[in-house]
């Protein structure tokens, strides 16, 4: 700017005026520079600031020069108050800023020809496009890293679980039941080695929060494991590679389907069974199988118990999965049960 006014001066009608705008122009910049610098400085009001002058130097154009004038004094300066509000306030913010710069550089002249109209059009479209582009990769940056954050937490989560799991939470259960089975003093013992156990299992389930995606998507994966990990019974959890984004209260009501299943595991099988848990999933359903190796369900046991009554299997399996519009099936023998449940994505 400076330099392409220095090579225009003879076109100058009040050369000294031209010099006082041009050194404010470049007192401007070292000042909006240094103000930019600092994020807490970087408010409404400088930005407005910023295209004040720009737009103050537009103004006084016709009086430096003349009402002929080719070229504004500050000419390609303006570009930098609009990308700075196009970075602030996205494409909205640079489609106000190069409007008002384009009035104020077209609306003065006494003709327009080519030259100026093609820069006035590249100045409208330059600000919404360089604003869009900013608001893009603020969006990824964003995202990007809430991913890392979600996955290095999840990571340390798992690890201190299985830990814990492994370790701790075994040795706690072990002196509960030896405890209790000998008795006396040693009963007291093992009632607070429950007491413990069951708290630890607590603080694990507290800090396991499944991440919530925009929209109350949930990573159905994630919660299987978090839940799987916090249950009494020992449980081989596998999903696939990636996080399964499903509808909230699609992965709140499977996973209560298969703590369900896991419950009868503990209750029918003991606290000493292992249960797997598999989950698969595909564009068009997920689906979820839960086995355990223990004796199996005696022939006609769930019908009996449903026509006395009893619907705890009907009701926390069956009816949770058929409600979502999917299936639950069991298949049993002397090698163990299994669950199936199937639910419809679309």
């Amino acid at each position: 700017m400076v330099g392409l006014n220095a090579y225009r001066r003879d076109n100058f009608e009040h050369p000294t005026v031209g010099l006082l705008v041009v050194v404010v122009l470049a007192l401007w910049t070292v000042t909006a520079i240094w103000l930019y610098r600092d994020r807490r400085r970087r408010t409404p009001l400088l930005l407005v600031a910023d295209l004040a002058v720009v737009l103050a130097a537009l103004a006084v154009t016709p009086w430096v020069k003349s009402p002929d004038f080719n070229a504004t004094i500050p000419g390609f300066y303006v570009m930098g108050v609009f990308f700075a509000w196009a970075i602030h306030w996205h494409w909205r913010g640079g489609l106000v800023a190069s409007a008002l710069i384009a009035a104020f550089d077209l609306l003065p002249r006494t003709e327009v020809d080519q030259g100026n109209y093609g820069n006035t059009f590249l100045v409208l479209i330059g600000g919404p496009i360089v604003g869009y582009l900013c608001e893009s990769l603020q969006r990824m940056a964003r995202e990007r890293d809430a991913a890392e954050r979600a996955a290095a937490a999840a990571d340390e989560r798992t690890r201190l679980a299985r830990a814990v799991h492994d370790g701790v939470l075994q040795v706690l259960a072990m002196v509960q039941r030896q405890g209790s089975a000998a008795g006396g003093e040693w009963a007291e013992l093992g009632r607070l080695a429950g007491e413990q156990e069951r708290g630890l299992r607590s603080l694990i389930r507290q800090q396991d929060t499944v991440p919530t995606e925009p929209g109350g998507r949930v990573d159905l994966a994630g919660a299987l494991e978090a839940m799987a990990t916090a249950h009494p019974v020992r449980v081989e959890v596998a999903t696939p590679g990636g996080a399964v984004l499903v509808d909230a209260h699609v992965a709140a009501e499977t996973v209560a389907a298969v703590r369900a299943c896991l419950d009868n595991v503990l209750a029918h099988v003991g606290p000493d069974a292992t249960a797997w848990v598999l989950a698969q999933a595909a564009p068009e359903a997920i689906t979820v199988s839960v086995r355990d190796d223990g004796p199996g369900i005696p022939s006609g046991r769930l019908d009996a118990a449903a026509s006395e009554g009893r619907l705890g299997v009907a009701s926390s399996i069956r009816g949770r999965i058929e409600e979502l519009g999917g299936t639950a099936t069991v298949d049993s023998g002397e090698w163990g049960t299994e669950w199936e449940l199937t639910v419809p994505l679309a």
